[in-house]
Order: C-alpha cells, then structure tokens, then sequence
C-alpha cells in the first residue's frame, strides 16, 4: 500500500506540470492568431507572384533561364523546416520521418556519386539529422528562425545560400519538406520542388513546335527583363510563406498538444485522489481495527 506523503507528493507534482501545461497552451494560442493573420496576409501575395511566374516561364524563351532550365540531376538539396522546440507532439516527429522516406527515394533516383545534401531549418530536424549513425550531409543549418517574428534577414540568408549552391552547380535540384497550416487540428506535409520552377500552366504548340502560352500577352519591357527582376521576388516570398506556414502549424500542435496534456493531468488528478482517498480510509479502517482488537484484549485480560 503506497504512503499518503508519497501519493499527496504525486499530486501536487502534477498539478505543478498541469499549471505549466496550461500556460503554454494559452502562449501558443496567441502566438498561433498572430501566426494565422501574418500568413492569411501572406497568401495572396505569394499566389499572385507565382501566377505571374508561371505565365512568364511559360513562354519558349523563358527556359532557357537559369531558374527555369532542367538539369541532368546528380545532387539533390532538400530544406528540412522543423520547429527550434518541441513540446509540440508529433509535428517534428513527422517531418523527420517524412523527410528520411523522402530521401531513401530520392537516392534510388541518383546516378552513381549523386549525393543528397540538406539544408535544415529549425533546430529539431538539425539535431537529429547531425547525430544520426547514417552520418546525413548537412550543408546548412538555421536555428531561432522562428522567434517572435521571423525577420527578413533570416529568410535572406535561407536564400542566399540555396541559390548560391543552385548557380555553383553544387545541386541541380531543390526540394522544400515542411508543415502547411490548414487548421488549429490539421497540419499537412508538404514536399515541394522549390528549383528549378516547374512549369504548372498549360500551353498548346503551334505547327511550328514553339511552346506558348494559352493566351498571349504584350510586355513592356521584354518578358524576360520582367522575368529576371520578378524571380528574386518571388524566390524570397516562397521561402518566406514556408515559414510563416511551419510556424502557425507548429503552434497550433503546441496548443494542441497543451490541451491534451492538460486534459490527461485532470484524468491522473481524479485517479490519484481517488487513490489517496482509498488509502487513507484502508489506513482508518486498519487502526479502528487494531484499536478494537485491543480493547477486546485488555477486556479479556481484564476478565481473566
């Protein structure tokens, strides 16, 4: 039979965590409304330049720039975006494990001496990836991206160094591995071929076999001009949406993930005082017990 000081130590223990539990549930549900209007901001925005690029790179000429033109692949760079914390289930858990799948594949695609490089953003996935037996490159790593705000210069950095690797030849593809926000209960992996830019319009070929447009615009300037001031732009506002969706995805699993644990603590207080209150009524009991076998002793004692 457990002690009562024992018992009483659990559940003050445990209300300590719940009280901490519930704080942090109340801090992600704010940062997570913050997190919701920066990216419901950030949307249109990010929609529209890609709509853009797409009809520019569309065109014929547009594929023979340097974004745009297909590869031989030999190395692939993939972004890892995983949270700096954890306290938020299973969402490092899952893109980690979606992302070693993700490179097992992408390996069997490789040519002999192809090499898979990544680039982690986030301090979980840069922790697991570096202390791994299977010995991952890491090419580059970003940690307290994902402060308060997220600052240009952070999501500068992320882009520099993917598009100075891209033009160095040091990979010829990128993918980008993350959680979309969808709702406060949902969050979707999302694997995304960030370079070079995917053609998603559809196009008809005249009879002279040139690729154009569905419909034709004119431009002035050149579309190319266009194309090559907008590309930037639109690299940066990509990179930039990818973050703001991992971080309102990861504190809708905080706050989540909070809410369950404060429910379980409120599911192990009632089981404790129940406990504690059996044990001390089996405690009263035993002593009533011994209290009247002793009576009835010094009763018989008494007689004889």
């Amino acid at each position: 039979m457990p002690a009562l000081r024992d018992i009483r130590r659990r559940i003050n223990a445990v209300r300590n965590i719940q009280k901490i539990t519930k704080a942090m549930k109340m801090v992600a549900a704010a940062r997570l409304r913050r997190a919701q209007e920066r990216i419901i901001s950030a949307r249109p925005y990010a929609k529209k330049i890609e709509e853009l690029i797409q009809r520019f790179i569309s065109t014929f000429d547009a594929y023979e720039n340097q974004f745009v033109k297909v590869r031989d692949i030999k190395n692939i760079a993939i972004v890892v975006v995983t949270a700096d914390r954890g306290l938020c289930g299973s969402f490092n858990t899952n893109i980690i494990r979606k992302t070693v799948a993700l490179i097992e594949e992408k390996e069997k695609e490789l040519p002999q001496g192809g090499k898979i490089k990544l680039i982690c953003v986030g301090k979980k996935g840069f922790d697991y990836f570096s202390r791994h037996k299977k010995n991952f490159e890491i090419v580059a790593s970003y940690t307290d991206v994902f402060r308060k705000t997220i600052e240009y210069e952070s999501v500068r950095k992320i882009i520099e160094r993917i598009v100075n690797g891209y033009l160095s030849n040091e990979f010829d593809r990128v993918e980008i591995i993350y959680n979309e926000f969808k709702s406060i209960v949902q969050q979707r992996i999302v694997i995304e071929q960030f370079l070079p830019i995917v053609p998603k319009f559809e196009v008809v070929k005249p009879s002279k076999g040139v690729k154009v447009p569905l419909v034709e615009y004119i431009y002035e300037p050149s579309p190319m001009e266009i194309l090559n001031d907008l590309l930037p732009k639109y690299l940066e506002s990509h990179i930039l949406r990818v973050l703001l969706e991992s971080n309102a995805a990861e504190q809708a699993a905080r706050m989540t993930a909070m809410d369950n644990a404060t429910e379980n603590a409120n599911e192990l207080l009632r089981d404790l005082q129940l406990l504690f209150n059996k044990t001390r009524q089996a405690i009263i009991t035993k002593e009533m017990l011994e209290i009247a076998s002793g009576a009835e002793a010094l009763r018989k004692a008494g007689m004889a």
